[in-house]
């Protein structure tokens, strides 16, 4: 793609690469450690850049620096630069960088960083930053490279992907059980204590309308984080509306009423077209879907064949 220059003037190759990282980083000091230089010196960078070029190659965002339509085309061209020099390297095939990610924290730690691993047993120079994160799809990808979502995303100049389903059921530890009763019906969960996200925080429709089979139980223990919903559902302190896959693993929590309760949901990856030409974000994608494709019985709740209650079991 072509990038239109004032009369006589060139841009300078390293100044488009440094265009490039500040584009993937969002910001010019995380820019600079990348690339071993200063702030000043990205700044001045961008600066002669945008002289050679006629116009602004970079807007502010409201998290970080976002590409005007002319530094778009710039780094279209940075990127045939960096993958020209990629090409003169003896280990061209040895993928190296950094991928950045937004996810939630399930995602992050039963998904993302068992790709990782894979990924790296490969390509040990790839690492991966994730910031963890329930939230809708931001509109503006700004820091990172790639997001997973819960939910179907509503996003402009975005790709959007759909990865997987995961399945939310009711479960309450045995000893809880022991204490408390097993329900025989769903009827009897009205007003019983649940441990589940924080209403007035969640942004995130999908989740909120997952709670619509125990709108009549009274929040008991709520985070922002589901390892906290397991952990606290596992000490006792009330019934878990729980993803499947991470509660299924433990001996000590009793799925109920699966045939009643089981809620699917859809995980989303969100991506900025130009993250889609990054080789090592490509690895990273498809090392995604393989863990995703091995472990889809335990998303969809398959694997955690239902083990007897302690009224079953006696």
């Amino acid at each position: 793609m072509s990038v239109t220059t004032l009369p006589g003037r060139r841009p300078s190759p390293d100044d488009l690469l440094v265009l490039l990282s500040v584009a993937r980083a969002g910001r010019y000091t995380a820019a600079a450690s990348e690339l071993g230089l200063n702030h000043t010196t990205i700044a001045r960078r961008i600066a002669a850049l945008e002289d050679a070029l006629g116009g602004r190659v970079l807007a502010r965002g409201a998290a970080g620096w976002v590409l005007t339509p002319l530094g778009e085309h710039a780094v279209a061209a940075a990127e045939e630069v960096e993958r020209a020099l990629g090409a003169l390297r003896p280990d061209a095939a040895q993928l190296s960088g950094v991928v950045r990610l937004s996810a939630t924290d399930g995602f992050s730690g039963f998904i993302a960083a068992p790709a990782i691993v894979a990924v790296r047993r490969i390509h040990p120079d790839v690492s991966l930053e994730i910031v963890s994160t329930t939230r809708r799809a931001a509109q503006q990808r700004v820091g990172v490279d790639l997001e997973v979502v819960v939910g179907r995303p509503h996003v402009h100049r975005a790709e959007a992907i759909h990865l997987a389903d995961y399945a939310l059921g009711l479960y309450a530890s045995r000893g809880f059980l022991e204490r408390f009763g097993t329900p025989a019906s769903t009827s009897e969960l009205d007003g019983a204590p649940l441990v589940y996200f924080i209403e007035s925080m969640l942004q995130v429709d999908a989740l909120d309308e997952a709670r619509r089979s125990t709108r009549g139980m009274v929040d008991a223990v709520s985070s922002t984080n589901v390892y906290v919903h397991v952990d606290a559902t596992r000490a006792g302190a009330a019934f878990g509306l729980l993803p499947a896959f991470l509660a299924d693993r433990h001996d000590d929590l009793v799925r109920l009423f699966p045939d009643e309760i089981d809620e699917r949901l859809p995980y989303w990856l969100v991506c900025r077209p130009e993250a889609l030409r990054q080789p090592t974000v490509l690895a990273f994608i498809e090392a995604l879907r393989a863990r995703i494709s091995a472990v889809e019985d335990q998303l969809l709740g398959r694997s955690g064949a239902a083990r007897p209650t302690p009224a079953a079991a006696g």
